[in-house]
């Protein structure tokens, strides 16, 4: 798809006091009061808490709390504003995913910019969506379930029953919470924080999920956009079901296209291990296609014989969601395909460490993500049809089809709806234009969703990341980290159909890029 060439190359955005007329009207709620204090004794980071309504449309009724981040522009002296981060999900807690992934922003962003994060509402540290009475009852819960995705009758009817089960019970908690955690909402609670830190437009950078909450924020407040970086994005008009509650053919994530692009980011990873020696990959067969059959053989090895705890449709997970981040994560999933494929029980992946925020591990159960994109983004509604779907995505998309279509059954059963959802138009003229960013293998988030998103909205640029992993903030290019700091400070677009490479290519030893990695999965 060839993207329009709709905004000039260099657009001034330093102005902190534009007039621009149009968009939507500031709502009638008070400012958050934010008291900012040090995260925990010593810490680089500041926290503080921002009481929002749960209800827009009745701003005098119940509040909510929403966890808030800081850290301060490292060259006070040149500050520009703030930047807001949103890491994706959704479900991604911003209190301890900016921490954690600060060292990825370019330099000169870090200098000139408070870098803000939050948990949304209904996540984390924020008031939370949490359907269990005990952290026991919800690992029974998960352990009531086939791990990734069900294989099999008996696995899929005790599946569909574990979330039918959810259902009931986040109905019984707090039905009110549910109906008020989607995707507008928090972008109203954005323009809060936005007002809250006194900046008249929004400079704002969104990853993954974050790229349809930054497009529903640009158009609900066209006027308020400063500049703002869309990184992995998903298509507006897949995520709206294209603005219909009929009852939808596909799931979100294959209307998306997730299960091809997950198959085709696999089959790159499986070309490139191949394409070297087991010494760089462990998992090399010593050609692409030795290396991919592989792969297969391990699959039904697998399906008949788990090692361990390690089932197929477990493993089809893990790797999944290990070609995130290429370093290290191509690289350690080679080395746990490996163990399999010698029958020894796999070490997973080890977790980030935690940042120094006062709730580094807070409760992130699936509820919490899936209360947003249940109640906001149509899914068939009869658990029966998940295996057909399933069987032709995996015609198309073989093990990666099978992950990505049962990724949302919950939400057949799920027992709200959002209150407040926008469904378009998305082409509102913005203040200033949008960089929107795609990389072409891409696990969760195809390329040609971010070509949807600059074309759908009305003043974007597209800039193409030729390279691999979800999101190009979480695997590092120069190039883009060039061009988007660029684009923070001063406005300056890059060249329509510009492309970047990834600093290091997978399966060889990357850069020192200071401390990274996501806490949990973005999707």
């Amino acid at each position: 798809m060839v993207i329009a060439a709709l905004v000039t190359c260099s657009t001034v955005l330093t102005g902190q006091d534009l007039a621009v007329a149009g968009g939507a009207p500031t709502p009638s709620v008070p400012v958050p009061q934010l008291e900012w204090s040090p995260c925990v004794r010593g810490s680089a980071f500041d926290c503080a808490t921002a009481k929002v309504p749960l209800d827009y449309n009745n701003p005098s009724g119940r509040t909510i709390e929403l966890a808030v981040v800081k850290r301060k522009a490292t060259d006070p002296g040149r500050r520009i504003g703030t930047l807001f981060f949103n890491p994706g999900g959704p479900g991604g807690p911003g209190t301890v995913q900016m921490p954690q992934n600060y060292e990825r922003f370019p330099r000169e962003v870090r200098e000139r910019f408070d870098i803000i994060s939050w948990d949304p509402r209904g996540i984390g540290s924020s008031t939370a969506v949490n359907c269990f009475a005990s952290p026991k009852e919800a690992a029974d819960w998960s352990a009531s379930k086939a791990a990734g995705f069900p294989v099999g009758e008996k696995e899929r009817a005790a599946f569909i029953a574990a979330y039918k089960d959810l259902a009931r019970r986040c109905e019984q908690r707090d039905p009110e919470l549910l109906r008020h955690v989607s995707t507008t909402d928090t972008a109203r609670d954005l323009d809060q924080l936005r007002r809250a830190v006194g900046e008249s437009h929004l400079t704002y950078q969104g990853i993954s999920y974050g790229t349809i909450l930054g497009a529903t924020y640009a158009n609900l407040f066209p006027d308020k956009v400063r500049a703002m970086v869309l990184d992995s994005n998903i298509d507006p008009e897949a995520w709206t079901n294209h603005a219909s509650d009929d009852d939808p053919r596909l799931t979100t994530f294959l209307r998306m296209g997730s299960d091809r692009t997950a198959a085709a980011t696999l089959d790159q990873f499986l070309t490139l291990c191949g394409s070297t020696t087991t010494a760089h990959c462990a998992f090399s067969a010593g050609s692409p296609e030795a290396t991919r059959d592989k792969f297969d053989q391990l699959m039904q090895k697998l399906r008949k014989h788990p090692v361990g705890a390690w089932t197929y449709a477990g493993t089809v997970a893990d790797v999944v969601n290990s070609l995130y981040i290429v370093h290290p994560g191509w690289t350690d999933l080679a080395g746990r395909l490996q163990d399999l494929w010698q029958g020894r029980v796999a070490e997973p992946s080890p977790l980030p460490p935690p940042p120094a925020v006062p709730n580094p591990n807070p409760y992130l159960g699936e509820e919490q993500g899936a209360a947003v994109l249940c109640g906001d983004s149509p899914n068939p509604r009869d658990p029966n049809v998940y295996h057909g779907l399933e069987e032709a995505a995996a015609a198309r998309a073989s093990d990666a089809g099978r992950f990505w279509t049962w990724a949302v059954e919950g939400c057949s059963t799920w027992p709200a709806v959002a209150a407040d959802r926008y469904l378009g138009p998305w082409n509102k003229p913005t203040a200033h234009p949008v960089l929107v960013v795609g990389t072409t293998y891409d696990p969760s988030t195809p390329y040609t969703n971010a070509q949807a998103m600059a074309k759908q909205l009305a003043n974007a640029r597209l800039l193409t990341h030729n390279g691999y992993g979800h999101t190009a903030l979480i695997n590092p290019s120069s190039c883009i980290n060039t061009y988007t700091g660029r684009y923070f400070i001063d406005g300056t677009l890059p060249p329509s159909g510009t492309t970047c490479r990834p600093d290091t290519p997978p399966f060889s030893a990357p850069k020192p890029i200071g401390s990274g990695g996501m806490a949990g999965t973005v999707s």
